[in-house]
C-alpha cells in the first residue's frame, strides 16, 4: 500500500510553517539552529514524509512557541504517520476521501452548512444509497454498497463516548427535496428530528423566507481540530474538493457559519418546520 498523506502530517506541516514564519527565520537559519539541513526543513513543513519527533520538539524551542503550542506539535510529530480504520482500503478511494475521513476522525466539532442534501453524519442508509445511485456517473450494485457502508461507518464517531460536537444548518431544500421516495425521504425527516434531540447536535433549518445568505455559494464544513490552530475547512463542489487552512479563508468561513447561525431557526423552530415537511409528503 502506498503510503497516504494523513491530516495530521498535513496539520504539522502548516503549524511548523506558520511557528518559523512567526519568527522571521529562513529555512536555512532555523536548520542550521538545530544541526539540520535547510532541505530537511523544507519537508518538515510540508504535507508528507517522515518527521523525528525530537528535531520537531528542539525548533519548536527555538522557534519561541508556547509550551501548549509545543506539547500541540509534537503530539502531532509523534502520531502523524498514525492511519485510521479506513486504511485497510484506502488505496481504493480518492485522496480528498482520505483527508476527509482523517479530519472527521480526529475533529471535536463539525460546523456544516448544507444547500443540497443531508450531512453524510446524519443520512439514513436508504437515503444514501439513493444519492450514490443518482451519480452521474453509473455505479454497480456493489460500489454503491461499498460507499454506503464507508458513510455508515462514518456516522460511528457520534457514538463514541465523547463524540464531537455536531452543529449542521440545512437550507430548507435540504428537507424538501425527496431523495430517492416519499418513504425513504420520511424516514430521513425523521431521523433529522431524532438528531435535533441529542446533547451533541444542533441543526438548524435556514428558510427560503430568509432569501440570500452569507453562504450562497455552497456547502461546506469546517473541522474543529483537537488544538487551537489545528481547523481546517472542507469545501465539496462538482469538480473535486478543497482543504482550506490558511487563517483568512478559516476566518471567512467561520464568519459565514456566524451570520447563518443567526439567520437560520432556532432548533425548536427548525424542528417544527421538519415536522411540517414530513407532514406534506
Amino acid at each position: 500500500m502506498s503510503e497516504r498523506t494523513t491530516t495530521r502530517r498535513r496539520q504539522l506541516g502548516a503549524m511548523m510553517r506558520k511557528l518559523r514564519a512567526r519568527t522571521g527565520l529562513t529555512l536555512e537559519e532555523a536548520g542550521q539552529l538545530v544541526g539540520v539541513s535547510k532541505a530537511t526543513i523544507s519537508r518538515y513543513e510540508t504535507k508528507a514524509g517522515p518527521v523525528k519527533w525530537i528535531v520537531v520538539d528542539a525548533l519548536c524551542r527555538e522557534y519561541g512557541a508556547t509550551e501548549a503550542e509545543r506539547r500541540a506539535v509534537v503530539t502531532l510529530a509523534k502520531d502523524a504517520r498514525q492511519q485510521g480504520w479506513w486504511s485497510s482500503f484506502a488505496d481504493s478511494i480518492p485522496e480528498e476521501m482520505n483527508l476527509l475521513l482523517t479530519l472527521e476522525d480526529e475533529a471535536v466539532r463539525e460546523s456544516h452548512f448544507c444547500c443540497v442534501y443531508v450531512p453524510g453524519l446524519l443520512q439514513t442508509r436508504a437515503y444514501s444509497t439513493a444519492l450514490q445511485k443518482a451519480n452521474e456517473v453509473p455505479l454497480d450494485a456493489s460500489e454503491i454498497e461499498r460507499l454506503v457502508d464507508i458513510r455508515m461507518k462514518r456516522q460511528e464517531i457520534l457514538g463514541r463516548p465523547k463524540p464531537p460536537y455536531l452543529w449542521a444548518i440545512l437550507d430548507e431544500s435540504v428537507i424538501r427535496r425527496v431523495v430517492g421516495s416519499p418513504d425513504i425521504m420520511r424516514e430521513q425527516l425523521d431521523r433529522l428530528l431524532e438528531a435535533n434531540e441529542s446533547p451533541h447536535v444542533t441543526l438548524q433549518v435556514l428558510p427560503f423566507s430568509k432569501g440570500a445568505h452569507a453562504a450562497a455559494l455552497g456547502s461546506f464544513v469546517v473541522f474543529g481540530g483537537p488544538e487551537p490552530g489545528l481547523d481546517v475547512v472542507y469545501v465539496d463542489f462538482h469538480a473535486g474538493s478543497l482543504f482550506l487552512e490558511k487563517d483568512e479563508e478559516l476566518d471567512r468561513y467561520r464568519l459565514a457559519f456566524e451570520y447563518l447561525q443567526a439567520q437560520a431557526l432556532d432548533m425548536e423552530a427548525s424542528s417544527a418546520l421538519i415536522h411540517r415537511a414530513l407532514k406534506e409528503l
